[in-house]
């Protein structure tokens, strides 16, 4: 969705266990449904390669291969092509062949055992850490980073893009700290929520501010505005306890969108903590995308030229025509497409409930 929001053609190659495309994430592309099991299919794959900048494929490791898809194959028919496989541990190690889902890759990769309280089990983050930072994220960059060495070596190349390995990269400054004041374990240190300063705090109506006064001179706007009187030490872990008793019993006399209103230009990192439904109507999302719909994000970055553009979402089967298009002959096209039945719903869908 990323690199077809910034312009690129996006053909997705389903069928078999494929299962059904993510309705949010389907804009800008094109679907088509091919049996790689069959000489036709893997064709009409085949000619979709010679003319494609990139592949990406997201099968475990060795399959690709069996199927016909598989990177050196593939790279003998098209040079230039930047070949992309995601998965979640890797095509090495002792894992490469489990499966696994964002849950597993966070855990594996060292997050997940820092998230959530002290007193209880950790807490995945959705499934954004590893499915789409570690994953979606880094095989965007590495596929673009690709395709500008390419400029300058005229050869495609091959990349393994591990979910596991995307938590790792990510990891690096907690790593760092893991078991020192900043992060002595999970649930304690700075950025956990122990610290008061960088802190969630219940309203009057129940809703939640979320404050991340980390440096002094917010800290001291933050307790200023407040007024609490004399600015303690919020770097000192010997005052949280009562700093936090102070914030928590501060915060519950007004609601949300009042102290929302009351930090409206001060500087103390103060700000609502929004649900999905509320987005549209908040000032900060409105201005810079006026009719926001949590059903369609927003393209993202902003270009100062070439903007980035949501397509249109088309999930229909668009084998016969795709193919027809790249020089397929319209008996083959039919062919492939009757052979491969349309995706079937074998693999996970979403929403899976």
């Amino acid at each position: 969705m990323l690199l077809a929001d910034l312009g690129a053609e996006v053909i997705a190659v389903g069928g078999g266990r494929s299962g059904l495309p993510v309705p949010a994430l389907a804009r800008g592309k094109q679907f088509v449904t091919l049996d790689l099991k069959t000489a036709d299919g893997r064709a009409a794959l085949h000619r979709l390669v010679e003319v494609s900048d990139v592949l990406m494929e997201g099968f475990r490791p060795g399959v690709a291969d069996r199927i016909g898809a598989g990177y050196e194959e593939l790279r003998r028919i098209n040079p230039r092509l930047v070949y992309c496989s995601v998965t979640g541990y890797g095509q090495t190690g002792p894992l490469a062949q489990a499966a696994g889902h964002d849950i597993n890759y966070a855990a594996v990769g060292g997050a997940l055992g820092t998230f959530g309280p002290a007193d209880g089990p950790p807490v995945p983050p959705l499934n954004l850490l590893a499915d789409f930072a570690g994953g979606g994220l880094l095989a965007a960059f590495g596929i673009v980073s690709a395709l500008y060495e390419r400029e300058r070596s005229g050869a495609g190349q091959y990349l393994d893009a591990a979910m596991v390995d995307g938590v790792l990269s990510m990891m690096g400054m907690n790593f760092a700290d893991w078991g020192h004041r900043s992060l002595p374990a999970r649930g304690e240190g700075v950025l956990t929520g122990s610290m008061p300063a960088y802190r969630c705090y219940p309203c009057a109506d129940g809703r939640h501010v979320a404050v991340g006064a980390l440096e002094n001179a917010f800290f001291a706007n933050l307790w200023a505005a407040l007024e609490l009187g004399e600015v303690p030490d919020h770097l000192d872990p010997d005052n949280w306890t009562e700093i936090g008793e102070r914030l928590t019993a501060a915060f519950a006399t007004r609601d949300r969108d009042a102290w929302a209103e009351r930090f409206a230009g001060v500087d103390a990192c103060v700000t609502p903590v929004l649900e999905p439904h509320e987005l549209a109507g908040f000032g900060q999302i409105k201005e810079r995308y006026d009719g926001f719909d949590p059903g369609s994000v927003p393209p993202v970055p902003v270009f100062s030229r070439t903007a980035a553009r949501a397509g249109h979402t088309d999930t229909a089967d668009a084998t016969e025509a795709v193919l027809t298009r790249l020089g397929v002959s319209a008996d083959v096209a039919r062919r492939v497409t009757a052979g491969g039945g349309g995706p079937a719903v074998t693999g996970l869908s979403w929403p899976p409930l």
